[in-house]
This record gives structure tokens, C-alpha cells and sequence, in this order.
């Protein structure tokens, strides 16, 4: 019988993990909600790669002796080079760097179609021109159909998921950033500063986050999507603010404050070294949620007309040009079947993650 020697593991775990490895652990148990993480990483996927998947514009190109990259207009129309607009391509690559320079060479998109325009006939070898109307139906040059101006949808739907993330990501990462600093000084330092940042809370729950986006777009001349994600982030901290401050509340008594605090460490580092992240996983939950929310507020404002103006495609724009003509079902069916998948999915990764962080959760299911 060998006795145990210091370099021997202990039995049990050799290797304990962290509170976050733990709950990842519990979370992969969940396969819907593993499931909705990847289809969320996928739909990012996408939107970082919609210039290379659906397009007019060449990925990267060799044109007169020069490299260009026209298809990073599709991320900011500045960032197209002016020797297109001179030598008159008039957005029509695959002819014009033929005739201009027959030593030129181009890749292009996966799919030879545009999100802002109609193809015509000839653009692309034994492409014909898109279909107008009711005869845009889905078909293999087409993959979703087009509009009645005879845009493609597909196109339209790869290139919009760029607008459908950002809404969440950004709006949802303003209102995180104020959510998290306003609760956490209300929950640290308690008092006269609680009261007052709490009264503030209420009142900004008071302000209807629709009715102020509608008022903001008839103030502004030429509002756009970035208008749009500032309110949103603006009026949608109060929940994570309020789990902010309830978690601050209850760990600021907490034995390892107080020994900071007796060391002299600032409440600054205490807040945010100390507290923060062992008060971080609940606040994440609302936050995924909050990402879906935003997602539904963008889609229902642009099916109402009031969403994310020109050249900016979107989901709910498409659902917005098929409410006028029901036969053309493709406008309703694809893209309202993105929104429901993707909202689905965020509601997904937030249970799990609400399951996955709690342990009173995990043991009630047991």
C-alpha cells in the first residue's frame, strides 16, 4: 500500500473547473439550445460573408495592372474605387472588365445576383433576366423568387441578416453598457445613490420604445438603422439594470468584498474585479432575450414602412412589400420564416443559459 505523495492527484476531480466551465458544461447538455448557438454562429456566418455569397460585384478583381476589392461596397458604398465609376461600369462587372481589359480576372459571389437591384438579361453567360411580379416564384436562378421590382429575395435575405444582427448585437450591447453601470452604482453604493438611480429606472421603463422610435424618424430628416439601435439600447437597460442591482445587493456583503475591502483595494476594482464577474451570468440571461426583442421591434417597424431606409435590405422590408400582394407568398414565407428561426433561436440560448447558471433551476428539473 502506497501512501499518496504530493504530486499524486487527489481523488475525485483532478482537474476542477470554474463556475463557467460548469455552466457550459450544463449547457451542452441542452441540444436545443446547443443547437440555436450554432444556428446563431452560422447566421453570423453569413452576414460576415454576404458580399461573397450574393452579389454582382466581384469578391477580388485584377483590373489595369491594379488589385481592387469591389465587393466591400456592399459593407459601405465609399469603399468602392472611383476607377469603376470613370471607366462608366454602371455596376456591371462581368462584361465591362472584359471590353475595358481583356487581361483582367474577377472572382464573383457564389450567386450571380444583387440586393438593390434587378439583374438584367446578358449580365451573366446563360443567366436570363429576373422575373417581375407574379412570375418572380422561386426557381434555380432565383432560389427564394424576387419582388415585384424583380429583385432577388435570396439576395436580399443573405445581405439582410447584417441589419438583423446588428439591431441586437449593437442596440443590446448599449443597453447592457448602461444597464450594467447604472445598476451596479445603485447596488455598491446603496443610499441616496440607489434611490435616485432607481427612480430613474422607473421612469425610463415609462417611455414606450416604439412610440419613440416612430417620433424620432418624423424629427429627423434622414434618420437611419443607427438612429434606430440607440433607441433601443437606450430605453431597454432597465431589466438588466434592475438584476445588476439585485446581485451588487447581495454580494457586496459577501466575505471576499469585505477582505478587499479591509486591504484597501478601491471600490472601482472592487466593483469591477470582484463583484462584476461573479455577478455577470444572470445578467446575460436578459440580455438574450433583449437581442431577440430587438430583432422583433426592427422587423415590425419595417413591415410597418418604418425600418431600416434604402439601400439597407431587411427582413421585415420584405415582409412589408409582400403585405400588399398575397399571391407573391415567397415575401411572406421566407423571410418571416428567418425572423421566427432566429428569435426562436435567442429565446433558446437564453433559457439555456438561464439553466445552465442556476443551479436551483438544474436541481427543481432533477
Amino acid at each position: 500500500m502506497t501512501l499518496p505523495s504530493e504530486s499524486t492527484p487527489p481523488p475525485g476531480d483532478a482537474h476542477p473547473i470554474g463556475f463557467w466551465g460548469e455552466a457550459w458544461r450544463q449547457y451542452r447538455k441542452r441540444k436545443l439550445a446547443l443547437g440555436a448557438l450554432y444556428f446563431v454562429g452560422w447566421l453570423i456566418l453569413v452576414a460576415i460573408l454576404a458580399p461573397a455569397i450574393a452579389g454582382t460585384k466581384p469578391i477580388v478583381c485584377r483590373y489595369k495592372g491594379h488589385w481592387y476589392f469591389p465587393a466591400t461596397a456592399y459593407w459601405n458604398p465609399a469603399w468602392e474605387n472611383p476607377v469603376f465609376y470613370a471607366d462608366r461600369f454602371r455596376k456591371i462587372y462581368p462584361r465591362n472588365l472584359k471590353d475595358k481589359d481583356p487581361e483582367s480576372w474577377a472572382v464573383f459571389p457564389l450567386v450571380y445576383q444583387d440586393p438593390n437591384r434587378r439583374v438584367r438579361e446578358g449580365e451573366w453567360p446563360g443567366q436570363p433576366e429576373n422575373p417581375t411580379g407574379i412570375d418572380g416564384v422561386p426557381n434555380r436562378w432565383n432560389w427564394f423568387g424576387t419582388n415585384q421590382a424583380g429583385v432577388d429575395v435570396f439576395a436580399q435575405m443573405v445581405h439582410g441578416t447584417k441589419t438583423a444582427l446588428l439591431v441586437g448585437f449593437v442596440s443590446m450591447g448599449i443597453a447592457g453598457l448602461i444597464g450594467i453601470t447604472v445598476g451596479a452604482l445603485a447596488g455598491y453604493l446603496g443610499g441616496v445613490a440607489d434611490l435616485l438611480l432607481s427612480r430613474f429606472m422607473e421612469v425610463v421603463m415609462c417611455i414606450p420604445t416604439l412610440v419613440l422610435i416612430l417620433a424620432l424618424i418624423a424629427i429627423l430628416e434622414r434618420p437611419t438603422i443607427w438612429h434606430m439601435m440607440a433607441i433601443i439600447g437606450c430605453t431597454g437597460w432597465t431589466t438588466i439594470a434592475r438584476l445588476t442591482r439585485a446581485e451588487f445587493l447581495r454580494l457586496r456583503e459577501a466575505d471576499f468584498v469585505t477582505a478587499a475591502a479591509a486591504l484597501g483595494v478601491g471600490r472601482l476594482r472592487i466593483m469591477l474585479r470582484y463583484i462584476l464577474p461573479n455577478a455577470l451570468a444572470p445578467i446575460l440571461v436578459p440580455i438574450t432575450f433583449g437581442i431577440a426583442s430587438a430583432i422583433l421591434i426592427e422587423s415590425g417597424l419595417s413591415f410597418l414602412g418604418f425600418g431600416a431606409p434604402p439601400p439597407n435590405p431587411s427582413w421585415g422590408a420584405l415582409l412589408n412589400s409582400g403585405r400588399s400582394n398575397l399571391q407573391l407568398w415567397w415575401l411572406v414565407f421566407f423571410p418571416g420564416t428567418a425572423i421566427f428561426l432566429a428569435v426562436l433561436a435567442y429565446n433558446l440560448i437564453g433559457e439555456g443559459l438561464q439553466d445552465a447558471t442556476d443551479p436551483k433551476l438544474r436541481e427543481a428539473a432533477k
